[in-house]
């Protein structure tokens, strides 16, 4: 074979390979955002007085620090 017809070949091979991957990319399915969602929740619950205790906290420094601004 000749060098121009190898690279022709690997030209068109890329150029597949491409086409496939823009075809099959479905992105995020409506089952992993759900999964990831009831994660999340999930965290939020167990963690929710400590996640209020710091909020609250954060909010008492940053106000104390702008009186004194």
């Amino acid at each position: 074979m000749k060098k121009l017809d190898l690279w022709a070949i690997k030209a068109r091979l890329r150029l597949a390979k491409m086409a496939d991957y823009l075809q099959n990319n479905d992105g995020i399915g409506t089952v992993e955002m759900i999964l990831i969602l009831v994660v999340l929740i999930g965290l939020v619950l167990i963690f929710k007085e400590k996640l209020t205790s710091l909020v609250e906290d954060i909010f008492k420094t940053i106000s104390s620090k702008s009186k004194s601004v």
